[in-house]
């Protein structure tokens, strides 16, 4: 695809999807939509999702296989992470070491905030450039990400020559890109999923434990919604030290130790939980003071 600019036309990097869920599909959008990349195949699961997936992005060609799939600029493997070592293995073998659209070599990236580029290692070999681009966002829907994706930071990694041809790519749709070490991939993710993969369970177990307690169901939706909003808003105001609240900033380790007991009667993994976050309070908590 090329695009007029002013009084030459250029030529727009292709992109190539392979898996195309709601990571995938937001990106897509957003790169078309502000003309960075000219989505070029999508293969996924069936045809029928790849071709849903390419109505979502507004363009592209669904294909059924990756021998199908042309030669391209860039390549994102938008795949679950269990899926991602066998995903680059087969497409190094459908692809082989292939000319890009361009004379460059192609670049092929990642969206897993766990994994590093050795995953890639089989497409590296070929010559390939890798990377992996992980945007700290949760992606609940589409349309969702759509909304909240300006300023979404996100962690670039791999080959600089990779980086470096995906890090305006992203900044033009609003990401605030920076580098990443291999070796921090897990660290960098498991913060992720502290701050918000657990609030969800943490959330449920507590209302577990209101109905549990026999409290009114019509009354759970409002706790959700006000001690939520409230915590969201002290933490953001004042810092997760000053936020904090309860019988760990008080440094009640008898209160504690009863609340625990009692939740491990209830159940028994819920009362671990409780214990090992009860010691991350009080260890937060220490720290205010010092």
């Amino acid at each position: 695809m090329t695009q007029n600019s002013g009084t030459h036309i250029t030529r727009l990097p292709t992109l190539n999807l392979v898996g195309a869920g709601r990571v995938g599909q937001t990106l897509a959008r957003l790169w078309r939509a502000q003309g960075v990349f000219a989505i070029q195949d999508v293969r996924t699961t069936s045809l029928s999702s790849a071709q849903a997936a390419c109505a979502v992005i507004g363009t592209g060609r669904a294909v059924e296989s990756l021998s199908a799939m042309r030669a391209a600029d860039i390549w994102m493997l938008a795949v679950p992470d269990a899926r991602l070592a066998d995903c680059a293995q087969a497409l190094a073998a459908a692809e082989g070491a292939p000319g890009a659209a361009s004379q460059a070599a192609p670049i092929v990236f990642h969206c897993s905030g766990a994994q590093d580029t050795s995953v890639l290692t089989p497409l590296a070999a070929l010559g390939w450039r890798v990377a992996s681009a992980h945007c700290l966002l949760s992606f609940a829907s589409v349309s969702a990400a759509l909304q909240q994706f300006q300023g979404t930071p996100c962690a670039l990694e791999g080959d600089p020559g990779a980086c470096d041809g995906l890090r305006p790519a992203f900044s033009a749709i609003g990401a605030q890109c920076f580098d990443i070490a291999s070796a921090d991939k897990l660290l960098y993710h498991a913060a992720a999923v502290f701050a918000t993969n657990f609030l969800p369970v943490l959330q449920a177990t507590a209302e577990d434990l209101w109905r549990a307690t026999g409290m009114p169901a019509d009354l759970i939706p409002h706790l959700r919604a006000s001690l939520l909003r409230n915590a969201v808003a002290n933490i953001t105001t004042l810092g997760p030290q000053a936020a904090l609240t309860g019988p760990s900033a008080r440094g009640d380790t008898v209160a504690i130790a009863r609340q625990g007991a009692a939740v491990s009667q209830w159940d028994a993994e819920s009362g671990a939980a409780y214990d090992a976050l009860s010691a991350l309070a009080l260890r937060l908590a220490r720290t205010r003071k010092d």
